[in-house]
C-alpha cells in the first residue's frame, strides 16, 4: 500500500505517486515539503501577496489554491509530455515566502531576498503568486545570475505603463522599471494576449489576443522562439492572459482572452527554449468557481516544469 500525505511522507524527490486527490496534506504535486535544498534542481514556492492589486483582492490565497488544485493532477505522468518530469528533477515544495505584511515597504527586498537564497544553492524557481508585482523582484534576482533575461509573458496587461518612483508597490508598472533597469532585454522579449491599451510598448514586441486567435499555437511559439533565440528566458504568465470564461478567478479579467488549450498548446511548442526561470501569478481563489482558475493554473505551471525538464535534462542527453 502507498504512503499518504506525500507531502511529508515522501522518500525521494523523485517521481510521482498516486494518493487519493481528496485527501491528504497539501503541497504542490505532491512534492515534499522541504527547506532542506541540497540535490534539489527545482523549488516551488509560493509569495502570497496581493497589496499591489489594483482592482479584486485575493491573490494572496493563490499559492494555497494552486496546491489544492495540483492534487487532481498529480497522480499520473503530466499529459500529453512523453516523459514524467518528476523522474528527471528532483523537486520540493518550499512553502512560502516569508515577509510582514505590516511594513510593506519591506516586501520587496523581503521576496527578492526568498529568490536570492534558493537560486545561490543552483536551484531553479517555478513561483506561485500572489499578485504579478512579485516578478519584478524575482526578475531581480534572477538577472544577478543570468544577466539580462528575455522575458516572455502572457498576459492581459503590458505591466510596462510608465511610472517615475521606483519605490512604488504597484502589478501594472514592474516591466516598465525592469526594462528601465536592464533586468530584461525588451530587444529579446515578447508579450502574448494583451487587450488593454498602453501606447508606448518600450522595445517588447507584442502579439495581442487577436493576433493569437488568428494563428496556430505553432505560429505564435515561432515568433516567440525567434524573439528569444537561446538566451536566458524568464516565462511569466498572468492568469488572466486567459478569457474570463476559462479563469474566472483573477484580479482583472478581460474579456476576449485565450482559452486553457490555447495557451497550453504555446507553452508546449516552445519545448527547448533556454528556461531559467518561471512564474504563475493572479489566481484569486475568492472570485473562482469550482477551481476553474486555479486548475488552469497548476497545469500551466506543470507545462513550466515540462519545458524546464525538457531543456535542462534531456536536451544535454540528445547533444
Amino acid at each position: 500500500m502507498s504512503k499518504n500525505d506525500q507531502s511529508f511522507t515522501r522518500e525521494s524527490l523523485y517521481g510521482t505517486q498516486s494518493e487519493p486527490s481528496y485527501a491528504g496534506s497539501l503541497s504542490f504535486m505532491r512534492r515534499r515539503y522541504s527547506r532542506d535544498l541540497q540535490g534539489v534542481d527545482i523549488v516551488i514556492s509560493g509569495v502570497p501577496f496581493d497589496t499591489a492589486t489594483t482592482h479584486r483582492p485575493g491573490t494572496r490565497f493563490g499559492p494555497r489554491g494552486l496546491r489544492v488544485a495540483s492534487s487532481g493532477i498529480a497522480w499520473a505522468r503530466h499529459w500529453p509530455w512523453e516523459f514524467e518530469p518528476f523522474d528527471l528533477l528532483a523537486a520540493v515544495d518550499y512553502g512560502d515566502c516569508s515577509f510582514d505584511h505590516g511594513l510593506p515597504e519591506t516586501i520587496p527586498g523581503a521576496i527578492e531576498a526568498h529568490a536570492d537564497h534558493i537560486l545561490k544553492q543552483g536551484c531553479a524557481m517555478l513561483t506561485l503568486g500572489g499578485d504579478h508585482f512579485i516578478s519584478y523582484p524575482l526578475l531581480k534576482a534572477h538577472s544577478k545570475v543570468h544577466g539580462a533575461l528575455s522575458l516572455v509573458h502572457f498576459d492581459a496587461h503590458s505591466d510596462t505603463w510608465p511610472d517615475p518612483d521606483v519605490k512604488r508597490v504597484e502589478h501594472g508598472t514592474m516591466f516598465f522599471h525592469a526594462a528601465r533597469e536592464g533586468i530584461v532585454d525588451p530587444s529579446r522579449s515578447i508579450q502574448i494576449g494583451m487587450r488593454t491599451t498602453n501606447d508606448e510598448p518600450m522595445g517588447f514586441k507584442v502579439v495581442d489576443a487577436r493576433e493569437v486567435h488568428k494563428s496556430s499555437a505553432e505560429d505564435i511559439a515561432k515568433l516567440i522562439r525567434e524573439r528569444v533565440g537561446d538566451n536566458p528566458v524568464y516565462l511569466t504568465f498572468d492568469i488572466d492572459c486567459l478569457d474570463p470564461s476559462y479563469a474566472p478567478g483573477t484580479g482583472t479579467p478581460v474579456a476576449g482572452g485565450l482559452t486553457s488549450f490555447q495557451a497550453l498548446e504555446i507553452l508546449r511548442a516552445l519545448r527547448g527554449i533556454n528556461l531559467v526561470g518561471m512564474d504563475l501569478v493572479e489566481v484569486s481563489p475568492p472570485y473562482d468557481h469550482a477551481e476553474i482558475t486555479a486548475l488552469a493554473g497548476a497545469t500551466i505551471a506543470m507545462e513550466m516544469v515540462c519545458l524546464y525538464a525538457w531543456r535542462h535534462k534531456i536536451m544535454p542527453q540528445q547533444r
